[in-house]
């Protein structure tokens, strides 16, 4: 994964026109430090990469049930994306940001640093209309996450959900209840950034933390809908078969950071 200290000056004035970023959450960001933003090369624009965070604007993002980025809750500083966190409850703060476009067939890359005893994740094939879940019983629930798959993003060593699911399939590097990382991965310590990368060709879906392969699946598959049938999704009709969504960045209510977010749509265009 290759990230740079300038993006593109082409590409960067035409994100930023389209929708700067609100400052009201910007009180506390140093005017000291230097901004990084996302850059691509040459050949990854001419491959199809975009940036969906570049350190400047909210154009790509909206709130899960409204067309606007929320209004508090969420912070930029310096070119890093931060969701403040609310005691640790799901949605309570800013609630989750999604992509404004759906995605079926993408490369997906970005960097993530948890707090201490954080929870978060990056969620793909997000469905918005789906109401969210209680966390214990899986049953609709008024306030909670949006409904996805989910690229596990977890303090192990501090937060309860890594002793629950089954097997460790709510660790880091996971797809979340469904399907535990494998046991060698090497997420950074708490506090450093994570390289974190998802590849959805058709029903095939990979994910890999700090280069290494976590998780691989077969959305659809018979292990994919026994893991499904397992879960607390259980009660969700073709749970994670959908044909697109969005792509999410969760509020759990812990200080979660995302930075250098890029995407490659692979649907012929």
């Amino acid at each position: 994964m290759r990230f740079y200290p300038m993006f593109s000056a082409i590409l960067a004035a035409a994100v930023s026109a389209a929708s700067p970023l609100a400052t009201a959450q910007s009180g506390q960001c140093s005017t000291t430090s230097s901004a990084t933003s996302a850059a691509l090369t040459t050949q990854e624009i001419a491959e199809g990469w975009s940036v969906l965070w570049d350190g400047t604007s909210n154009a790509a993002w909206r709130g899960v049930n409204s067309e606007q980025f929320p209004q508090h809750g969420w912070q930029a500083c310096n070119g890093i994306l931060t969701v403040q966190g609310e005691g640790g409850e799901e949605s309570r703060g800013g609630g989750d940001i999604i992509t404004r476009k759906r995605y079926a067939d993408f490369d997906l890359k970005l960097e993530v640093k948890i707090a201490p005893g954080a929870n978060s994740g990056v969620k793909i094939f997000t469905q918005p209309n789906l109401a969210p879940i209680d966390r214990l019983t899986g049953k609709p629930a008024a306030v909670g996450s949006a409904i996805g798959l989910e690229f596990q993003v977890l303090d192990d060593e501090r937060h309860p959900d890594a002793k629950a699911g089954r097997d460790g399939n709510r660790t880091i590097g996971s797809l979340y209840d469904l399907i535990a990382a494998k046991k060698d991965k090497t997420p950074s310590p708490v506090g450093d950034w994570n390289q974190v990368r998802i590849l959805s060709q058709g029903k095939h879906v990979t994910f890999w933390l700090n280069g290494r392969k976590t998780v691989e699946f077969e959305r659809g598959s018979p292990a994919f809908r026994a893991a499904a049938a397992a879960s607390k999704f259980r009660d969700i009709p073709g749970f994670g078969e959908w044909a697109d969504g969005h792509i999410l960045l969760q509020d759990h209510g812990d200080q979660v950071s995302f930075r250098n977010i890029m995407i490659r749509d692979l649907r012929p265009q």
